[in-house]
């Protein structure tokens, strides 16, 4: 997919860049959406369980911020630094720090993107690199947790943590900033690049400046591995999934799909669950609730249009849009029994992934004080499409996200 071809699709979906939980493909891109995500799955399982031709490869999930995106803009030659408004139509490539004061009046993120324009040159990036900044040198400071001496940054949500005596703190302390790189951009002009999430940094050149890495999940299938009734349990999940699958109607969730009101409304209602941290147990109860939950969305819409005509259009939007579907339901509840055992598989893979130790340790801040959390999650990505998908525990990460205390760049 061309690098213009990509940012359509992606503005076309609502998202910018943005992964997706693997469970709302089915959701996002239909028929071919739920094939995809089952057939990631079952990727995934087979890498657990020992098998070395796996179709997929691992990364962690950074809970950094701001995302970053940098490189030599092929159509002049020049290294820029940017966020995601290099993908505006009126695109914000910074060049000097005159650009930054200019596109990005932010304290923060000023900050941020001219500590990065400053240091990143010297990696000598070829291409474009798309990444997390995790700290600049005045975002590390010494916490005691759990009684061990650590050195810590908040990029996000999530507390890094790394203990203070390690080299790895070491070369943090001596570093401007921290990155990690998760995607890679190649093309012979701006316009043409595509996007790679198999990505391979060892060209870099190492400099004290610059903390960096991929987000390359290492040995996860050598050292966390599921057992014979680990691989069995999964299995039994995800061949009930299939059977779902196969009996519902695919015109059903194309049209489901294939209507972005429809589509994000779903989404909306189930994030209301993530924030309150409910499961979604009873599947068709949960569906009634969402077509109520729906209809008073769109009577409200009704009732605030002021012109007569506003109203007539609105009232035939929701009545099309309910008849979709009432008429759906069954299938809608198929879609959401699928939806649930995906995740049962995938929280199955997350916990034995979580098995591993990570490069940091990673804690989050309560009102009660700090607490160890698992990281933010992982993104499996396809060997050879180059697709990737989020791996993330919802009712964990997702929740906490919601509520959680932060320490967001403004």
């Amino acid at each position: 997919m061309k690098f213009t071809q990509y940012l359509t699709e992606a503005k076309k979906e609502g998202a910018n860049l943005h992964l997706e939980h693997l469970e709302d493909e089915i959701l996002n891109r239909g028929v071919k959406g739920g094939r995809d995500a089952i057939n990631f799955l079952q990727a995934l399982r087979d890498m657990l369980a020992g098998h070395s031709q796996s179709k997929v490869n691992t990364t962690t999930k950074w809970d950094g911020s701001p995302a970053i995106f940098c490189g030599i803009n092929p159509d002049n030659g020049k290294f820029f630094v940017g966020t995601k408004g290099v993908f505006n139509a009126n695109a914000k490539l910074n060049y000097t720090d005159a650009d930054i004061d200019t596109n990005h009046a932010g304290e923060g993120l000023n900050a941020k993107l001219k500590v990065a324009l400053r240091y990143l040159p010297k990696l000598g990036i070829k291409g474009v690199l798309q990444g997390d900044m995790m700290f600049a040198k005045g975002d590390l400071s010494e916490k005691t947790l759990e009684g061990e001496s650590y050195i810590t940054f908040q990029p996000n949500t999530l507390i890094y943590a790394v203990p203070s005596d390690s080299k790895l703190a070491k070369t943090m302390q001596a570093a401007q900033m921290g990155v990690v790189f998760h995607t890679s951009y190649t093309g012979k002009t701006f316009a043409d690049m595509k996007a790679s999430f198999n990505i391979d940094i060892k060209n870099l050149t190492p400099t004290k400046d610059v903390w960096f890495r991929d987000a390359y999940f290492t040995d996860a299938s050598g050292t966390a591995s599921f057992t014979e009734e680990e691989t069995k349990q999964i299995t039994s999940i995800l061949s009930i999934v299939g059977a779902t699958f196969k009996q519902t109607n695919s015109m059903s969730i194309g049209r489901i799909s294939g209507n972005d009101t429809i589509r994000e409304y779903i989404k909306t209602f189930n994030n209301t669950k993530v924030r309150e941290g409910q499961k979604i147990t009873n599947t068709a109860a949960h569906t009634r609730e969402l077509l109520r939950w729906v209809e008073e969305k769109l009577n409200k819409d009704i009732v605030s249009a002021k012109m007569e005509k506003t109203k007539r259009d609105k009232t035939m939007i929701k009545n099309e849009i309910m008849r979709t579907l009432r008429g759906s339901a069954n299938d809608l509840k198929n879609i959401f029994d699928i939806q649930n055992g995906m995740v049962d598989a995938k929280n199955m893979i997350i916990k034995k992934l979580q098995q591993m130790k990570q490069v940091t340790s990673t804690f989050v801040q309560t009102e009660d004080g700090f607490k160890v959390t698992n990281p933010e999650g992982f993104v499996a990505v396809d060997k050879l499409s180059g697709n990737a998908v989020k791996l993330v525990d919802r009712l964990e990460f997702s929740h906490l996200n919601f509520t959680a205390q932060k320490n967001w760049s403004k």
